[in-house]
């Protein structure tokens, strides 16, 4: 008998974003294998007579493989359970949905993508920064500021984003926004260009940090920002208000 795999997204942050559907799937659950993303709020809500399967990654350390959560969803599905596979955000952006919904396809097992709403998009605009914007921003980018390292090379194309007008969305960039910022003032964005980053979006403990490009890094640093943090890049920072 095969269960079932639901790939969940449960959006930028806390209950009140978390969609009716994944509400719905969530609770139906029989297992749940979940990452930290999701917040404190959405986990502590988890159904306690679901198994709950912490997947989580801490101080760069995973607390199971990719290959390993891909085997637990197969493995369940197969004893006929209900699975959620539980992330952050929206499970296809940066989140590996796309990669586990293929190993679904080639097992046979029935899934369906609940989609999220997505931290590159809501948590700026709930700071006051739209990510678009018909004076200044007519297009909007969203690239990820920590790629495969077993790739090789670097799929993104830094001179064209450098040079690509409107606004520049990263996730997962903190670790790397001292060669962010190098490697697009590099390739000739305006050092002097506002950035913004958006530690913890829509939580308690939420902060935002700004400067311009070519100091950020360094401001980063003396602050001690830490991820999750969305780093906004364009004019529509400057629509940024501090509360």
């Amino acid at each position: 008998m095969k269960g079932r795999v639901y790939l969940v997204g449960s959006g930028p942050g806390g209950l009140g974003l978390l969609t009716f559907r994944a509400r719905e799937v969530i609770d139906g659950a029989d297992v749940i294998l979940y990452d930290q993303l999701p917040g404190e709020e959405v986990l502590a809500a988890l159904p306690p007579t679901a198994e709950l399967i912490d997947c989580g990654k801490y101080g760069g350390m995973h607390t199971l493989e990719q290959e390993d959560i891909e085997a637990l969803m197969v493995r369940h599905a197969r004893e006929g359970r209900s699975v959620v596979r539980l992330k952050g955000g929206d499970p296809f952006l940066f989140g590996r949905g796309g990669e586990e919904m293929e190993v679904l396809r080639a097992e046979g097992i029935p899934y369906e993508v609940v989609p999220g709403i997505t931290s590159a998009i809501a948590v700026p605009e709930c700071v006051g920064i739209p990510v678009t914007h018909r004076e200044v921003a007519s297009q909007v980018t969203i690239l990820t500021g920590h790629e495969d390292p077993t790739k090789g090379r670097s799929a993104l194309d830094w001179e064209w984003l450098a040079r690509s007008p409107g606004t520049l969305v990263i996730l997962m960039g903190v670790k790397n926004l001292p060669a962010i910022a190098s490697r697009l003032t590099g390739h000739g964005m305006d050092a002097a260009s506002p950035v913004a980053i958006i530690e913890r979006g829509l939580r308690p403990d939420q902060r935002v940090t700004t400067g311009p490009l070519g100091e950020i890094a360094e401001i980063a640093r003396e602050r001690k920002v830490r991820p999750p943090a969305i780093i906004v890049i364009g004019p529509v920072v400057e629509l940024y208000r501090e509360p």
